[in-house]
C-alpha cells in the first residue's frame, strides 16, 4: 500500500486537499493507492504540483473503475517571504515569474496519454500563494542557499476543467483548418517557445493537433479531429 504521508506535505496541497474533500474525507484507500480525497459526491480527488509522470500506473487502475477528478494548481501569482532561522522576516516581495494555463503542460508532458483516460478530469486551479524561505544556507546555489520551506494559498482565481482531447484542442488561439507552428503558438498564447513546443508535442499525442509537415527546420501542425 503507497500511504501519503503529511510530514513533508505543502501547506498549499494540505488547504487543496481539504477543500475538495468538504462533505467527503481525505487519504481513501482504494486498488491498492492512497487518494488525497473524495469529494461530496463520491468522485476520488487527487491533487498534482508537479509531473504528472507519477500518476501514470495509478489513474488507469483508478479510473478503470470510479470518476476520477486530477486536481493540478498553478500559482499565476507569487508573494515570496524571506525569514531568517529565527524565524524573523527579512523580506516580502513579488515573483517576476506569472504561471497561467500553459503550465499545466510543463507537467503533462510526461504523461499525456492520462488526457484520453475515461473518467477523469483534469482541473487547472489558477490560485495566488506565499511562499515562505528560510536563509539557512542549506538551498540550492541558485537562491544562494536559501531554502524553500513552505508554499500556503494566498488566493483562488478560477478553475478550468478538461474533460477529454477536445477541450485541450479548444484552447488553442487557432481556427479549424488553419496552420501554424509552435512559434506561431508561443507569440499568440504569450509563452515561451520551449513551453509551446511542449504543448504541441503534448496535444499531438493525444490526436487534440495533427503535425502535417515540415517546412525547412519548423513543424507545421492543424487540428486535430479528435
Amino acid at each position: 500500500m503507497r500511504s501519503i504521508g503529511t510530514e513533508h506535505e505543502s501547506t498549499l496541497h494540505r488547504e487543496l486537499k481539504l477543500r475538495y474533500a468538504l462533505g467527503g474525507g481525505i487519504e481513501i484507500e482504494r486498488a491498492g493507492f492512497v487518494c488525497d480525497a473524495q469529494d461530496s459526491q463520491g468522485r476520488l480527488v487527487e491533487i498534482q504540483t508537479g509531473s504528472f509522470g507519477p500518476l501514470k500506473k495509478k489513474l488507469p487502475i483508478l479510473t478503470a473503475q470510479e470518476t476520477v477528478r486530477l486536481i493540478h494548481p498553478v500559482i499565476v501569482t507569487k508573494t515570496i517571504e524571506l525569514f531568517d532561522t529565527q524565524g524573523k522576516l527579512i523580506s516580502r516581495r513579488k515573483s517576476p515569474r506569472k504561471g497561467s494555463l500553459w503550465n499545466l503542460f510543463d507537467q503533462m508532458i510526461y504523461a499525456p496519454q492520462l488526457a484520453e483516460l475515461p473518467n477523469l478530469t483534469v482541473e487547472v486551479v489558477l490560485l495566488d500563494a506565499v511562499e515562505r524561505r528560510i536563509a539557512d544556507g542549506k538551498g540550492s546555489w541558485r537562491r544562494r542557499g536559501i531554502s524553500v520551506h513552505d508554499r500556503s494559498l494566498e488566493r483562488y482565481r478560477e478553475t478550468i476543467p478538461f474533460f477529454g482531447p477536445p477541450d485541450y484542442r479548444n484552447i488553442l488561439p487557432f481556427r479549424r483548418g488553419e496552420k501554424f507552428s509552435s512559434a506561431l503558438l508561443a507569440e499568440r498564447a504569450g509563452i515561451r517557445p520551449e513551453l509551446a513546443r511542449k504543448t504541441l508535442y503534448v496535444l499531438t499525442a493525444i490526436k487534440a493537433v495533427k503535425r502535417l509537415r515540415k517546412e525547412g527546420q519548423t513543424w507545421v501542425y492543424t487540428m486535430g479531429n479528435c
